[in-house]
């Protein structure tokens, strides 16, 4: 397969950002957000540009006009970081490019190859913020049958999950000729006030060793069948399809990892973003941008870790519950506590970390920029051991697991029985 770049230029919003807006303090949770770019493609068929009788020099030159309006009232995006506490909204634009593909997106959707999906990202998404690149970043990629995929790049630095699915709800409905009906809030930093801090991506995050990230997909009949198997005669309250997936993928990766260390337990914490929207008891406003989470952290001592599924979940489900309006209030006092907190279970080599993050919430698979819903909506390989993205699939009842682990605990992990009991596909 070959990329060829047809061209590269630099998306400005469509109305200059006032004088009073162009100094944008970031939170302190925007602070402490991790140094890299959410990355995620959107793949739509060229059978619904066919049927709209509109071709991909229209479809283009209609996402860039939209782009420039969008961009103007999240201006942020179109702006650069200076220091870790304010950005400039210089209206730098954002960088968008266009490439031709090769093949027929069918080639790529009939087995997903990693490090091919990486290519239809703009940049690579864990290099983080370097001096003259960009906090946003667009690549719409071409195929040979007509079709178009769309990758996207956002800084992390100030956008999260739901600040993304919001952004891309506003650019499509942009393009489809509506008037403004979105309008992003970001005065998080009202709320949580920057503090005179340099945080540090911690050593060791960037995995040292080569790491493998395969898609696991759980089907509506094999969550029903996995709920069943936690609930069923346990006693347990009937469990979300996030914490019957997030528990079973636990336990297996902490069996293959005993397995490879030879150790009969191990030590083993496992972290969930949460979304605070909704969780405050303060008001927001409804589109409030920025990075609005915390970690719902679940740890085991070595005597816990060969605990069975259904208490796997308890575990889980606590750990969530405890980022309640209670938490957020002390929330101030306790980030950067809990900021040494996670570096430590970073350091610390003789426990097993995990992090989880679940998007299958956000709609994805409604952005429809004029020309019909994605086919597939999907993330890309991460160069971090031990991470796993929930997303939703097409039809919404289901789930892909996005896995990265070290390439030997992948080999295992991946053939182990208690996970394929359940995955309906890889």
């Amino acid at each position: 397969m070959e990329i060829n770049i047809i061209s590269t230029e630099n998306i400005k919003p469509s109305s200059p950002t006032p004088d009073h807006l162009r100094s944008f303090k970031v939170s302190l949770l925007d602070q402490l957000a991790p140094h890299f770019y959410v990355p995620l493609v959107l793949f739509y068929s060229a059978d619904e540009f066919r049927s709209k009788n509109v071709d991909h020099i229209q479809i283009c030159d209609q996402l860039k006009k939209s782009l420039s309006k969008t961009l103007t009232h999240f201006y942020p995006l179109a702006g650069s970081l200076k220091g870790n506490s304010f950005m400039e909204c210089d209206d730098e634009g954002a960088s968008y490019v266009e490439a031709r593909v090769n093949i027929d997106l069918s080639k790529i959707l009939q087995n997903p190859d990693m490090n091919i999906l990486m290519q239809f990202l703009p940049l690579n998404p864990y290099k983080g913020n370097d001096k003259g690149v960009p906090m946003t970043a667009f690549q719409a990629n071409i195929f040979n049958c007509g079709s178009i995929g769309i990758g996207l790049c956002i800084s992390h630095r100030i956008v999260d999950g739901a600040t993304l699915a919001t952004f891309l709800n506003a650019w499509s409905e942009a393009s489809k000729g509506a008037t403004q009906t979105i309008i992003p809030s970001f005065d998080l930093a009202s709320l949580f006030p920057p503090k005179d801090i340099n945080v540090q991506m911690p050593h060791g995050v960037i995995s040292e060793e080569k790491t493998v990230t395969k898609r696991f997909v759980f089907d509506a009949r094999s969550l029903d069948l996995l709920k069943a198997k936690v609930g069923l005669g346990r006693g347990h309250a009937n469990p979300s399809r996030v914490e019957a997936v997030t528990s079973l993928i636990w336990k297996t990766a902490m069996s293959v990892t005993r397995e490879k260390l030879r150790k009969t337990s191990i030590s083993s914490t496992l972290s969930h973003a949460v979304d605070l929207r909704g969780r405050m008891v303060q008001r927001l406003p409804e589109h409030c941008c920025g990075n609005l989470w915390q970690l719902a952290i679940a740890s085991l001592t070595k005597d816990e870790s060969n605990i069975d599924l259904g208490d796997l979940v308890s575990h889980v489900r606590k750990a969530i519950k405890k980022i309640d309006s209670d938490y957020i209030e002390k929330l101030q006092d306790a980030l950067l506590e809990g900021l040494e907190l996670r570096l430590e279970m970073v350091a610390n080599q003789e426990v097993e970390m995990y992090r989880f993050s679940s998007w299958i919430r956000f709609p994805f698979y409604d952005i429809d920029f004029g020309f019909g819903k994605p086919i597939w909506v999907c993330t890309t390989n991460v160069p971090i051991k031990n991470i796993v993205v929930l997303m939703s699939t097409r039809s919404g009842d289901g789930i892909e697991a996005w896995v990265t682990l070290a390439e030997q605990v992948m080999a295992k992990f991946e053939c182990h029985h208690e996970l394929l009991e359940f995955v309906s596909s890889t």
